[in-house]
């Protein structure tokens, strides 16, 4: 009634709601309950929080973000005052191209059963290299991740798919982390990774190569995530003329994964913070 009184009479109202004139009044002299109060407050630091995300939280992650707060707040709180306020998450449709490489069977890198699950950092490393446009022309990103933290820890961009570009990115991954002997790094079966100069890297680097099973693609399901929550999240919609402006976009896009997206499989923490409250800091250059 109160947003309607500039275009109705209160009377008038007030008759075809069944409400009393002076109830009505009295209702709008009331003061907003403590309750009402907090929920405006809260409901402030809500609207930050999905701004931050780039509009791409919905009220798991807010709320998951609230808790990092120190702010004991239920989701189903959380989703109401996103509803009432007309936020939610966003997600994007992405056409899907055909690979533009085939892959084939590569009977000398196997498939390793320890990649399939961690227990701590730096035991497993996934890999994979995607498509992205620049002025009409595919360039091709190869990242990799440490498996249990979720971590970006290294990538590289190119307009070559090959092992240049598969190799430059696990050699900034080695270098960034303190890499032990025995670390699996697995892949799909693509040629740029069965490339005899990539595989004498891992050598070097006393790493042990791991790749899909033929026709098990969601053996690397990680990496396809992290590609679909960057081009959803950071890249749909937008356009680029030059592979400098692709760079800085994906270099601030993995900073914002790694030190400020929650993971609901990290206990709704962020890569960065996950591993410094787990084992300690880490550093990533």
């Amino acid at each position: 009634m109160e947003a309607n009184r500039q275009a109705f009479p209160v009377q008038v109202m007030c008759e075809l709601l069944g409400v009393t004139r002076s109830g009505f009044y009295a209702w709008c002299k009331r003061q907003p309950s403590q309750r009402q109060q907090d929920d405006q407050a809260l409901l402030a630091r809500v609207c930050q929080i999905h701004a931050d995300s780039r509009g791409f939280y919905g009220s798991p992650r807010v709320a998951g973000q609230l808790r990092l707060d120190g702010r004991s707040v239920g989701r189903r709180r959380v989703a109401r005052l996103m509803r009432e306020a007309g936020l939610q998450g966003r997600s994007a449709r992405l056409y899907r191209h055909s690979k533009v490489l085939q892959r084939a069977f590569y009977a000398g890198v196997p498939y390793l059963p320890e990649s399939a699950s961690t227990q701590r950092q730096d035991q497993v490393w996934v890999g994979d290299v995607t498509y992205l446009k620049v002025a009409g022309q595919w360039h091709y990103m190869a990242a990799v991740m440490d498996k249990h933290s979720r971590r970006i820890v290294g990538w590289s961009l190119g307009a070559k798919r090959d092992a240049a570009l598969t190799t430059l990115a696990l050699r900034r991954s080695a270098a960034s982390r303190s890499v032990r002997p025995g670390v699996v790094f697995h892949t799909d079966r693509g040629i740029e990774f069965a490339n005899f100069d990539f595989r004498a890297q891992l050598r070097r680097l006393g790493m042990l190569q791991s790749m899909n099973r033929p026709g098990r693609m969601n053996d690397n399901a990680h990496m396809e995530s992290f590609f679909h929550s960057m081009k959803c999240e950071e890249l749909y919609g937008k356009k680029f003329d030059t592979q400098q402006q692709l760079r800085s976009t994906l270099s601030s896009y993995i900073r914002f994964y790694n030190d400020r997206r929650l993971h609901s499989s990290l206990r709704y923490l962020p890569p960065t913070a996950y591993e410094a409250c787990v084992y300690g800091e880490t550093s990533v250059n």
